[in-house]
């Protein structure tokens, strides 16, 4: 199979990882020989339920006996997509919030950019220096990494970078700009919070020269952090909100949120301003709504945090500096690049996933499904403290 893999499926760097997957349940991937592998990566935030969580499954099994695709998104009234709709409107503090389901992350944030542009009249998108927000062409204009863009150059014009938790930066936002667009936690940088009431302070200053706010909650959003979306945490609402990863328990899916009379302006002047034929297809919002409910109706938001409390107190080791982030969004920092590499691959050997960050060389991803028990956590954070004792003495002789 994996011969099969690098010969027919396009790659996406010169060395992947390659582990051939036969099943995987709850906190567990396991390979094609039967061996399990705890995940502390979550598909990169994307199961939030964990594995194959039963309500998820039983959803997704009820739509198909229904009806999969019928009709391009916003024609026809479906069921799943409306009711996921109602639920977040219910739930996100946005006035007469629409959501616009897409496909991914990356366009939803192609859906926010021209939604944005299309409700002030204005051209000009300030992002911040170290931010990810995707990798299509109008999201990959919005990172500063020069040498990630430059393959792919001309990109999309007008985008100007601000420093995250930079106040002074603030006046470079002006009645020129059509929306601030940022991470509510910074997550290809390393899981940096905002400080010192720092997005109220970017939301002021857009509020003052008619710009929009766009908050990208495609990685901490869905209960990572300790509530449903983490700009709830911080006393700040924004025009347009991003959402996906953990949205659908693993299955592709994107949104943009925004109250209705932003919204409405992409129905008309042109029509169809923006288009998706599988955007809110019924089998995925099914499982959107459904993750949504078993969110709302268990503990296991607020749990996030004190499992947070438990990796932190675990996590304790002369190679490891800190730990940034929140919640089940975690990255651990290391000494070095060297030694986040080592700790990577030596903690898939013994039976952990984990995973990098893109722009932090030395941090590791911790992003567990929140369904994980603590007893995996201790299980998991010994198998990290034995890689790096193993890498400790291994530097000493």
């Amino acid at each position: 199979m994996n011969k099969d893999f690098l010969n027919y499926q396009a790659q996406t760097s010169l060395q992947p990882l390659g582990m051939e997957i036969a099943k995987a349940k709850g906190s567990y991937l396991y390979n094609k020989e039967g061996k399990a592998y705890l995940d502390f990566v979550a598909g990169v935030s994307a199961c939030g339920l964990g594995h194959c969580h039963p309500t998820i499954v039983k959803a997704i099994k009820n739509q198909l006996d229904l009806y999969m695709h019928v009709m391009v998104y916003g024609e026809y009234a479906l069921a799943p997509a409306i009711e996921f709709s109602k639920l977040i409107a219910e739930n996100t503090a946005i006035p007469t919030a629409k959501t616009y389901m897409v496909n991914s992350g990356t366009e939803a944030i192609e859906g926010a950019l021209k939604l944005a542009r299309r409700y002030t009249g204005r051209s000009e998108i300030i992002a911040a220096k170290n931010a990810y927000h995707g990798n299509t062409m109008g999201s990959l204009s919005l990172m500063s990494y020069e040498k990630r863009k430059t393959p792919f150059l001309p990109l999309i014009p007008e985008i100007k970078h601000i420093s995250f938790n930079n106040t002074d930066n603030l006046t470079s936002i002006t009645e020129n700009t059509a929306a601030v667009i940022l991470e509510t936690i910074q997550g290809g940088a390393g899981f940096i919070l905002p400080q010192n009431n720092y997005l109220q302070k970017v939301k002021a200053r857009c509020e003052e020269v008619g710009a929009l706010l766009i908050l990208d909650e495609i990685q901490p959003g869905f209960g990572r952090t300790g509530k449903l979306f983490s700009y709830l945490d911080f006393n700040v609402i924004p025009d347009i909100l991003v959402i996906g990863k953990g949205m659908a328990s693993g299955l592709p899916a994107g949104a943009f949120v925004a109250p209705a009379k932003i919204m409405d302006s992409l129905s008309n002047n042109p029509k169809m301003g923006h288009i998706t034929t599988f955007g809110g297809n019924p089998v995925i919002a099914a499982a959107a709504k459904a993750t949504l409910e078993e969110l709302l109706n268990t503990n296991l938001m607020a749990e996030s945090l004190k499992k947070e409390t438990l990796f932190r107190n675990l996590l304790k080791h002369p190679y490891i500096t800190k730990i940034r982030g929140k919640g089940l969004m975690l990255a651990v920092l290391v000494q070095s690049a060297e030694i986040a590499n080592k700790l990577i691959l030596k903690a898939q050997e013994k039976g952990l996933i984990l995973f990098w960050l893109l722009f932090e060389p030395k941090a590791v991803r911790i992003t567990p499904p929140l369904t994980i028990s603590e007893q995996e956590i201790e299980e998991g954070c010994n198998v990290i403290l034995t890689c790096l004792n193993e890498i400790q003495n291994e530097s000493v002789n």
